[in-house]
């Protein structure tokens, strides 16, 4: 697996996937099994990759971070870092 999750989107992906998860002590009765769905985007950060990218073509990882090329798609089909 080619890493697909760059450093920014991984610090929002463990954001957001506390987050949910805390739902599952917070929410009461049925409910409270929704925050399992944050295991995903903890999951997706702690591997660096995510399924979702590749059929889509999508890739934060640029040659900046780490010397690693993009799997395509985005920003970096140059290979160049993005520019603001």
């Amino acid at each position: 697996m080619k890493q697909n999750v760059g450093k920014i989107d991984r610090i929002v992906r463990v954001v957001a996937g506390v987050g949910l998860l805390s739902l599952f002590f917070i929410l009461e009765g049925d409910l409270h099994w929704i925050g399992l769905i944050g295991l995903v985007p903890l999951a997706t950060a702690a591997m660096g990759w995510c399924p979702m990218y590749c059929p889509l073509k999508i890739s934060t990882v640029c040659v900046g971070e780490g010397g690693k090329s993009c799997c395509g798609g985005g920003a970096c089909k140059t290979g160049d870092a993005p520019k603001e």
